[in-house]
């Protein structure tokens, strides 16, 4: 199991100086660097395609994902336009974690509507996924088709679409955040039970003054389990990177 961390922290302290903290996720070895799409919650949470595009220049070999981008906030076509050029910043190790989000903030500050997000979710996802394998469609031209394809595109969300997440997209993000880890290993049984192909047991907290007993035995559960990932969201003040990376060998 690769072990990744996310490049935001979830929580009101200051956000973390992006260059400087996934050089430091890097040099800790790392496998991969998230972030995540947060708006409108009283803090600030970093765009996730700046955070990444930061990233890219910065770390030149580990992979680089969005967890996730809420796509109903967003026009297909531009929020194409902005994966595609954030795939031209990172190449072929960008991955793109896509969620009909959850907070009702989030869509309250931009007036969508929180009640329709699934519903709006299925729609534009149909019409992103042509738009970003082709550069275009019958409405928009925005680019030639990427040379390698199109990034994968990995759900996060749970209930029925976890199934969901193994029938018709490349993988799943479990967000660990508020969930048990009992909670996310039944998930994935049910997510492998459907086909699924990635699983990464995503925003693991590493809160400040964690013992990391627990969370290194979390870790070993979900890899003796067969996710693919675990991503850790390190909070300010938490344990040093390397004290977390060494908790998986």
């Amino acid at each position: 199991m690769r072990l990744g961390a996310l490049l935001a922290h979830l929580s009101d302290a200051p956000p973390y100086p992006v260059v400087g903290w996934a050089r430091r996720l890097a040099d800790a070895g790392f496998r991969s660097l998230w972030a995540p799409e947060i708006i409108g919650r009283g803090r600030l949470v970093p765009d996730p395609f700046a955070a990444l595009a930061a990233a890219a220049a910065a770390t030149p070999d580990l992979e680089l994902g969005t967890g996730t981008v809420q796509v109903p906030l967003h026009h297909p076509a531009e929020l194409a336009h902005r994966m595609l050029s954030l795939q031209a910043v990172c190449g072929d190790r960008l991955s793109l974690g896509v969620s009909p989000g959850s907070t009702r903030s989030d869509y309250a500050v931009l007036g969508r509507d929180h009640r329709g997000r699934f519903r709006a979710f299925d729609e534009n996802i149909v019409r992103l996924r042509a738009l970003l394998a082709d550069g275009g469609d019958a409405q928009a031209r925005l680019a030639d088709p990427p040379r390698d394809g199109r990034p994968p595109l990995l759900l996060g969300s749970w209930g029925a679409n976890v199934e969901k997440a193994a029938r018709h997209f490349e993988g799943w993000l479990g967000s660990a955040f508020r969930v048990t880890p009992d909670e996310l290993l039944a998930a994935h049984d049910r997510f492998r039970a459907a086909g699924g192909l990635r699983a990464v047991a995503y925003a693991i907290p590493v809160p400040a003054g964690a013992d990391l007993g627990p969370i290194g035995e979390q870790l070993r559960r979900y890899a003796d389990a067969g996710f693919d990932d675990a991503v850790v969201a390190i909070a300010p003040g938490g344990p040093d990177p390397e004290r977390v990376r060494a908790l998986l060998p």
